[in-house]
């Protein structure tokens, strides 16, 4: 698949990029999709949640009341969870909410993921770019130069650039992502994904080991 490389003013160049068939051509698989977003977002979890435990609330232990004739459920001492105050049945406890998922299905996710970002025409590619010095207006001229400032972009750049990063972070509905970062969950949450020429090899690289 061929498209047109776009330089930062809009405006089509002599060049052509080539999107490997193998990424950006293949069948998506929903289900790798989902497993590997879910997967992210289980990663992002702090998992701190908790509740005390019925030995963690201070109190007496003496039983309140006989165990039977009283009318109600039975309880023990001031610490039950029939009471109001009572220790949690079954609460949050810290944990990990991470799972293991095989790097072929992660990579079978990120590939659908771009598949379906080509097949709806949502991917330009522009020559490598860089700012001299971070400026959010020059972020928003690109944007504008290449008509998605209206949409959700994700910038994929060859490796980390601060300059483009920093004039990006201001802009609510744009990101900058690093060729070897880039993940399902971004691919998807982007309306638009501008990829620098030289990010191609790298995502190639990175998805085709």
């Amino acid at each position: 698949m061929e498209v047109s490389v776009l330089n930062i003013q809009g405006k089509e160049t002599a060049k052509k990029a080539v999107l490997n068939d193998a990424i950006y051509a293949i069948e998506p698989n929903d289900h790798a999709i989902y497993l590997d977003v879910k997967l992210i977002m289980a990663n992002q979890r702090q998992g701190t949640a908790k509740s005390k435990e019925r030995s963690e609330i201070s109190g007496s232990t003496r039983k309140l009341g006989r165990q039977k004739g009283g009318g109600g459920a039975r309880r023990g001492d001031i610490n039950s969870p029939v009471l109001v105050g009572g220790a949690r049945v079954f609460g949050p406890t810290p944990r990990d909410y991470g799972f293991k998922l095989n790097l072929k299905q992660r990579q079978l996710a990120r590939k659908s993921a771009l598949s379906y970002k080509a097949k709806e025409n949502a991917i330009i590619v522009v020559e490598d770019f860089t700012f001299e010095a971070p400026k959010t207006k020059s972020m928003i001229e690109v944007l504008n130069n290449l008509k998605v400032s209206d949409k959700k972009v994700l910038f994929v750049t060859p490796g980390a650039d601060k300059a483009v990063y920093l004039s990006a972070r201001n802009l609510q509905r744009t990101a900058v992502m690093a060729a070897s970062a880039l993940n399902t969950y971004k691919v998807m949450d982007a309306d638009v994904m501008v990829i620098a020429e030289s990010a191609l090899a790298v995502i190639e690289g990175n998805l085709n080991k």
